[in-house]
């Protein structure tokens, strides 16, 4: 005969006539040969029982009696309205929670039904454990990523590029929270001449998804900003819960500014995360992707205005080889007028000796052939001159003197570097301005930003 072992909803153990598990009497007649087990061998044979019938599975309930021993390892009782079951969580597994749990939460726990041999309780062997309805909010995150998906708001080739030199940045966050103070520092460091506008909203609890929401339109509509910023800071998928809100993620894709999204630490995926243009791992980076450090800027206007210089000056020395050329093609006027002369003797000298007629002829020639040179030499003469001042126009207009008459200056610090942002003065500091007639030194009273 076989027997069953049940446990009842207080944790007592009873036995049942069953056709079913392991223990199998020997029979009456032969009693002295019966098999007689300790407490110990029965509690074990129970807990090998217990592992094997019952696979590892997910069962929810109520914290109550939380304990956390010294050791580390959790001990508690998991209770619904009707039964209650004791519980046990080993240091190794319970330091990848990501909660701590407090008496009255409901989890949900991934468990080993088993019995502790010592005392004979029956017990869980808790391997894994989230706070309950977490299973349930990942199916629908799942489901509505892969509706998104469809639709085509996560595709790359709808990301928009943020601007290089944005002049206005908005924020959507929570005033109070920690990731706005870490937003704005990082802003204040690296580009202290941008403007900030924040969008403030709850980000979480009930109601936040459509709070912000509201506030991502509302800084789409305003227009006021070159580029957006989404975030809050770490925390379970429950407080993370409002950013994978559809009314979230369209209002993301409607925007008409580009938007990165700076949720959570660099864990953390929220579907905020897969439509704005660009993800951030933490709020901290969102604040450096959008911003170019000031430092960065001005060594990289430096090295252009170096450029910029250098180009000038091959420029102003070709224009003045191409003036020398033309010159040189122009020769002396009065060279080319002793040529002519030459030219008109050997002329005359010719019809000196020709007879009467051809003589009138050659002379009405003649005649004709010196008005006509005339002329020519008249317009060539005109002409070169004509070429001669544009080309001379066009290099006066290449002098940076004439750029400083028309009232401008240039100014340079001590070191002869050129100065060319507020941010490079301070009160106090003695610059050079370069005039059009002369240099003038200067001290700074004040700045102010343009």
């Amino acid at each position: 005969m076989s027997a069953i072992i049940l446990l009842s909803s207080d944790n007592t153990l009873s036995f049942s006539t069953a056709t079913a598990y392991m223990f199998t009497e020997t029979p009456s007649s032969d009693s002295g040969n019966s098999e007689i087990l300790t407490v110990s061998q029965l509690n074990q044979a129970v807990g090998r029982l217990l592992e094997r019938s019952f696979p590892l599975t997910w069962i929810s309930g109520e914290i109550s009696n939380y304990t956390r021993a010294a050791s580390g390892h959790w001990y508690f009782t998991l209770k619904d309205a009707s039964a209650q079951v004791r519980a046990v969580m080993f240091r190794g597994r319970a330091q990848f929670v990501d909660f701590a749990p407090r008496e009255g939460d409901k989890v949900e726990v991934r468990a080993v039904v088993s019995l502790y041999a010592a005392r004979g309780d029956f017990q869980l062997n808790v391997e894994a454990m989230r706070k309950a309805g977490v299973g349930n909010l990942y199916e629908a995150f799942l489901k509505l990523k892969a509706k998104l998906t469809g639709e085509g708001l996560f595709d790359t080739d709808r990301k928009r590029e943020l601007p290089v030199f944005p002049r206005q940045i908005g924020i959507v966050t929570s005033p109070q929270a920690a990731a706005l103070r870490d937003v704005i520092t990082t802003l204040r460091r690296r580009a202290p001449h941008l403007s900030i506008v924040l969008y403030p909203t709850a980000v979480q609890g009930e109601g936040s998804a459509e709070k912000i929401a509201a506030a991502i339109k509302t800084a789409s509509d305003r227009a006021e900003c070159d580029v957006l910023i989404v975030c809050r800071g770490g925390g379970s998928l429950e407080d993370l819960w409002s950013f994978n809100d559809e009314r979230v993620a369209r209002a993301i894709a409607a925007s008409t500014i580009p938007v990165v999204s700076g949720v959570g630490h660099e864990t953390d995926f929220t579907i905020a995360d897969f439509v704005a243009d660009l993800r951030a791992p933490t709020p901290t980076a969102a604040a450096e992707l959008c911003a170019q450090s000031t430092e960065v800027l001005l060594d990289a206007a430096q090295r252009l205005e170096e450029r910029l210089q250098a180009a000038l000056g091959r420029s102003l020395e070709r224009q003045g080889q191409g003036l020398d050329r033309l010159a040189m093609r122009l020769g002396r006027p009065a060279a080319l007028v002793g040529r002519l002369r030459e030219a008109w003797a050997g002329v005359q000298q010719r019809l000196a000796h020709a007879p009467l007629a051809q003589l009138q002829a050659q002379q009405a020639e003649v005649l004709r052939l010196q008005t006509a040179l005339r002329a020519a030499l008249v317009q060539e003469v005109a002409r070169l001159r004509t070429r001669q001042e544009r080309l001379a126009l066009h290099l006066d207009m290449l002098d940076p003197r004439l750029v400083l008459s028309r009232g401008y200056a240039w100014l340079e610090g001590a070191e002869g570097k050129a100065i060319t942002q507020v941010a490079q003065l301070q009160p106090g500091q003695a610059v050079l301005a370069r005039l059009s007639d002369g240099v003038a030194d200067l001290q700074v009273r004040q700045t102010r930003p343009a």
